[in-house]
């Protein structure tokens, strides 16, 4: 027979922080998305929203402005949040 005695728990505090850091990824990505978002009238901005995960750009021509189709956003607004997604998970896990 093996027992395992456990001394230290070090595993549980880090996914903790790594959740909460997780828990606060979608409000960032939604203000970086919102951030790249060309304003001309105001519609596109007004009309992106956050629903729990998913941000939600609720505008007939979203698709032309997250092609780079305004001087404004040359990028969209799926890359450079995609961008900023991948940074922050590598430094959540990979502590980069």
């Amino acid at each position: 027979m093996v027992k395992i005695r456990l001394d230290r728990d070090d595993i549980t505090p880090s996914l903790r922080s790594k959740e909460r850091e997780l828990e606060r990824l979608p409000e960032a990505a939604y203000k970086i998305f919102r951030s790249h978002t060309p304003i001309d009238s105001g519609r596109a901005r007004r009309s992106t929203v956050l629903r729990k995960t998913v941000i939600d750009a609720a505008y007939p021509y979203a698709t032309q402005l997250d092609q780079g189709r305004s001087n404004q956003a040359p990028d969209g607004m799926t890359k450079p949040t995609t961008d900023f997604l991948r940074r922050s998970l590598d430094r959540i896990f990979k502590g980069s």
